[in-house]
């Protein structure tokens, strides 16, 4: 590195957006190359206006300049696919690839780091373009699209799991490395106890597990459903604290009224859990859950034995292939396709009853975890890094 580039900020563009597991993990790893550099980054991100990554950004201080996308809707009948809306988004990824050309040009960063989503694409093309380092990092087992077409240009691809790199083109093979999913170092550090004390979960039984149940921050009306049907008897077997979604508490609170005190006692529920999440997290020794990239890679960094419920509209099926990935290893059970309050049952049942089965899942969890997959990821970053004067 010359004194020149030596006297000014590394350089970072990120992009990535449109739900939170692309967010969240770019979120991470700048997070963590901050702190690997002591303050000494310039970031910019690129994305869509009025979008999830532009409100991230504008809440961590990050410069935010937004680029035309557009979003391809997938079906199966590929006549389906030349929808009008298809047509019209797709003659927005010029212009967009022109917009974000013109800002890396302009940042001239020291290397694009792309997470997924349709904004990522013109954004990793521009960097192609202009010759910048570019790394792209996939969440889940299976590629994105977005990801799949950043493949073939990128300097490296940063996978989340080991039984991806085969799913890559095979000229992009060599490029590969896998770091894991980045996680937010807070939600490694809960404490058990602190959660009790936080929601006042003293009607609890120390004696008995715990079943953290959780659809999400606007909950899923699925698993809702099936906790609902299972409470009686889950509550005989189990302290339960549900995060069920802010539109849902009453109703749940209401079925709660009608349940035998000494049951009642032991059932918490709320729409949503902010900073007390790394102490549910700590305290649970079964969760029961959604399948999606960002909590698959909290459950297996922290070890946890878990029930899986994939949300079938994911694009691509990617829930249920994240699920049946670490069913697979014995690393959670997997429940898909339809699913009663019985199969529930069967799933969380022989976790509760036997401490050792409920360690062995964890366990198997556990070796799934990448728990330091920030800063694997930040080495990457670092690695490949162009200065420019």
């Amino acid at each position: 590195m010359t004194s020149a580039s030596a006297a000014r900020p590394f350089r970072l563009i990120v992009s990535g957006g449109g739900t939170g597991g692309h967010t969240y993990p770019a979120l991470t790893a700048v997070r963590a190359l901050q702190s690997r550099l002591a303050g000494a980054l310039d970031v910019l991100w690129i994305g869509s206006a009025n979008s999830l990554e532009s409100r991230v950004a504008e809440a961590e201080g990050i410069r935010f300049e937004s680029v035309a996308t557009g979003k391809v809707r997938r079906d199966r009948n590929p006549l389906k696919m030349l929808s009008a809306a298809n047509m019209r988004d797709m003659a927005r990824v010029p212009v967009g690839a022109n917009e974000a050309r013109s800002l890396v040009s302009k940042f001239r960063p020291d290397v694009v780091l792309a997470t997924g989503g349709y904004v990522a694409v013109p954004v990793g093309l521009a960097a192609k373009m202009c010759r910048r380092p570019l790394v792209v990092h996939e969440q889940t087992v299976r590629l994105g699209l977005a990801n799949r077409t950043l493949a073939r240009v990128a300097t490296r691809m940063a996978l989340s799991s080991e039984s991806s790199v085969e799913l890559l083109p095979e000229s992009a093979r060599a490029s590969a490395v896998v770091t894991g999913n980045p996680v937010r170092p807070a939600v490694l550090a809960g404490e058990p106890q602190k959660a009790i004390e936080a929601l006042g979960l003293q009607g609890f039984d120390p004696v008995l597990p715990t079943v953290y149940v959780t659809g999400g921050a606007q909950g899923a009306v699925q698993i809702n459903r099936l906790v609902r049907e299972l409470l009686p008897w889950l509550l005989t077997q189990a302290n339960v604290l549900h995060q069920c979604g802010p539109a849902n508490v009453e109703d749940l609170r209401t079925v709660a009224a009608t349940l035998p005190v000494e049951l009642a006692a032991r059932y918490h529920v709320t729409g949503y859990l902010g900073t007390e999440l790394p102490d549910v997290l700590a305290l649970a020794d079964v969760v029961v859950s959604r399948s999606g990239a960002g909590t698959i890679a909290e459950l297996t960094a922290l070890g946890k034995a878990s029930v899986l419920i994939p949300y079938a509209a994911a694009a691509g099926g990617e829930q249920a292939h994240n699920a049946r990935h670490l069913a697979d290893a014995g690393a959670a059970i997997g429940l898909l396709g339809e699913v009663s309050a019985d199969d529930l049952r069967s799933a969380v049942a022989p976790l509760l009853a036997d401490p050792s089965r409920r360690r062995e899942v964890a366990d198997a969890a556990r070796a799934h975890g990448r728990p330091d997959a920030a800063d694997r990821l930040v080495d990457v970053l670092l690695a490949v890094a162009t200065p420019t004067a």
